[in-house]
C-alpha cells in the first residue's frame, strides 16, 4: 500500500521539515514519504525503520534509484533507531495507541514528533504533536483529524459491515433526543466519544448517522433530522454520546487535548485543560499489541 500522498503533505508541513534536519520515519512501507522528506533534507539525513525486512530491502532498492541518499533499516519501529539519534524530526507512518517512549527520548532539542493515535474505531483518529523545547521541556498535543494511518501490525479494529443486515432488519426503538447529530468536522467532540464512548464505530455508508458497538450488539441510528433517534441493545450509545456532547461543552468545546508523557508508572494522561468541567481519559497501552518480529 502506497502513502496516501495529502496525508504525507500535511505531516511534512505539519512537521516543518527543512533542509538540513535529521529525520526518521518509523514505517515507511514502500518510502513514499521517506522519499520525499529526503528530497527535502538532503543526503544521508532520512532514516527509516521498516519490521518487514523484506518491504525494507524492496524500498531501499527504490530510494537508491531515485538517489535521494535516504536509508531504510528492518527492525522494531517502536523502538525507533537510536544508532542516529537524537532527530530534529521524527514522523511515524503507522497508528499507535499511545507514544512509544523511546520516540521521545530520541527527540533533539528543538524537535518535534508526529504521529496518529489510534482507538479500536478507525472511525475517529486523532494526531499527535510531540515537541522538545531547545531546554528539553517535552509538550504533546493532540488534535481530532479527518484521516490517520493504519495501526502497527497486531492492532485490530471494530467494524460496522457485520451489522448493517440486523440494523436495517431492526433499526431499534424510537425515542426522543435533543441531541442534534454533530458534524463530522466537529473533530474535538469525536476524538473524545472516540475513547468515552468506547468500543463503538461509526458506519459511514449508512443513510443516517449509525453508531454501531459490535462486540455489544448495540447501535444507534439517528434522524433524520426529526428530533428522533433509535437505539438497540444493552447499552444506549446515543445517551453516551449526549453525555459525552455535554461534557464538551461545559470543557468550552475544545478542538486539542494536552497529553501528558510525564507519569512515572508510564500511563499517558489526556486533558482538555485545567478547570473542573474537563475532558480527560488515560491512553490505552502498548502491551496489548502483538509485536511483529523484523
Amino acid at each position: 500500500m502506497s502513502t496516501y500522498t495529502p496525508a504525507t503533505i500535511e505531516a511534512l508541513q505539519a512537521l516543518g521539515l527543512g533542509p538540513g534536519q535529521r529525520y526518521l520515519e518509523l514505517g515507511p512501507g514502500p518510502g513514499v514519504s521517506l522519499a520525499l522528506a529526503a528530497a527535502i533534507t538532503g543526503p544521508e539525513l532520512a532514516t527509516g525503520v521498516e519490521c518487514d525486512g523484506h518491504m525494507a530491502a524492496f524500498t531501499q532498492r527504490n530510494l537508491d534509484r531515485l538517489g535521494v541518499g535516504a536509508t531504510v533499516v528492518a527492525g522494531d519501529a517502536l523502538e525507533g533507531h537510536e544508532p542516529q539519534a537524537p532527530y530534529e524530526r521524527i514522523h511515524s507512518g503507522i497508528g499507535v495507541p499511545c507514544v512509544p517512549l523511546p520516540w521521545v527520548d530520541q527527540l533533539a532539542p528543538g524537535g518535534r514528533l508526529l504521529t496518529t493515535l489510534v482507538t479500536r474505531t478507525p472511525s475517529w483518529p486523532g494526531h499527535l504533536l510531540v515537541t522538545r523545547a531547545p531546554q528539553g521541556a517535552v509538550e504533546a498535543v493532540l488534535r481530532g483529524r479527518p484521516r490517520g494511518y493504519r495501526p502497527l501490525h497486531g492492532y485490530r479494529w471494530l467494524s460496522a459491515l457485520e451489522h448493517r443486515a440486523r440494523i436495517k432488519a431492526d433499526p431499534g426503538r424510537a425515542r426522543r433526543t435533543r441531541l442534534v447529530p454533530p458534524p463530522d468536522d466537529s473533530y474535538g467532540f469525536w476524538l473524545a466519544a472516540a475513547y468515552l464512548v468506547p468500543g463503538t464505530v461509526r458506519d459511514f455508508q449508512a443513510e443516517t448517522m449509525t453508531v454501531v458497538a459490535p462486540e455489544d450488539a448495540s447501535w444507534a441510528v439517528a434522524g433524520p433530522a426529526d428530533g428522533t433517534v433509535r437505539v438497540h441493545g444493552p447499552r444506549d450509545l446515543w445517551a453516551e454520546l449526549e453525555d459525552v456532547h455535554a461534557r464538551w461543552e461545559q470543557a468550552g468545546r475544545p478542538e486539542q487535548y494536552r497529553v501528558d508523557l510525564h507519569d512515572p508508572a508510564g500511563a499517558q494522561h489526556v486533558t482538555s485543560g485545567a478547570e473542573p468541567t474537563v475532558l480527560h481519559w488515560t491512553l490505552p497501552s502498548l502491551s496489548a499489541v502483538v509485536r511483529q518480529a523484523p
